[in-house]
């Protein structure tokens, strides 16, 4: 694919599913990639479609799945990194981009599922539903291989790309705000020691 016939912005681009595209990015996962899902329906939709002792489903702590994802790519720079975030908590955390892209580890990809709003707060508008491209900030902050997924297709070829090429990478997809298909157990120690040991980081 060349990266330069990506749509530029989200304003025309398909309205996907989220539980939809979790289950097409985990049956993608072929070699122990570790993902840093979220808080609220991006986890819970990851935690549906696959149960990964790799995955680790963050439990209250918004904003902090692409810091925790940049914290395991640069401590297992051989292993592929995804942090999996909803426009909302990557708002409350735009700082992180500019350091991944400072350090650019060449494994890591964030995937934002952009609905425009905070759903599991009560839907409230968030700045993408009117005039903020998370696309093109992370561009802005050196970012380069970042682009929105047009559809389903161009979804999964991003992924493709993203966990065979050197990154950092950032995908970026609009989404309905349907409800999460099932809830993520919330257990925080369990949750912790079974990702660490499916990274091999404990035993």
């Amino acid at each position: 694919m060349d990266f330069a016939s990506t749509p530029a912005h989200h304003a025309n681009l398909k309205v996907t599913s989220r539980f939809d595209l979790s289950q097409r990015l985990v049956a993608l996962l072929e070699k122990g990639e570790a993902v840093i899902g979220g808080i609220g329906n991006t986890n819970f939709d990851l935690w549906a479609s696959g149960r990964r002792a790799e995955n680790f489903y963050m439990l209250g702590s918004m904003g902090l799945a692409c810091p925790i994802a940049l914290g395991v790519a640069l401590a297992q720079p051989r292993r592929g990194v995804i942090a999996l975030e909803g426009d909302g908590s990557l708002l409350m955390q735009l700082g992180s981009l500019t350091t991944i892209a400072m350090l650019a580890p060449k494994n890591l990809t964030v995937i934002v599922m952009d609905n425009g709003c905070y759903q599991i707060t009560g839907a409230q508008r968030t700045s993408t539903s009117v005039s903020a491209d998370i696309v093109a900030i992370a561009q802005g902050a050196g970012i380069n291989l970042a682009r929105w997924a047009a559809d389903e297709a161009m979804f999964e070829s991003l992924v493709r790309r993203a966990l065979s090429e050197d990154g950092p990478h950032l995908i970026a997809a609009r989404i309905d705000d349907k409800p999460a298909v099932a809830t993520t157990e919330r257990d925080p120690s369990l949750i912790r020691d079974r990702f660490m040991r499916g990274i091999g980081a404990k035993t």
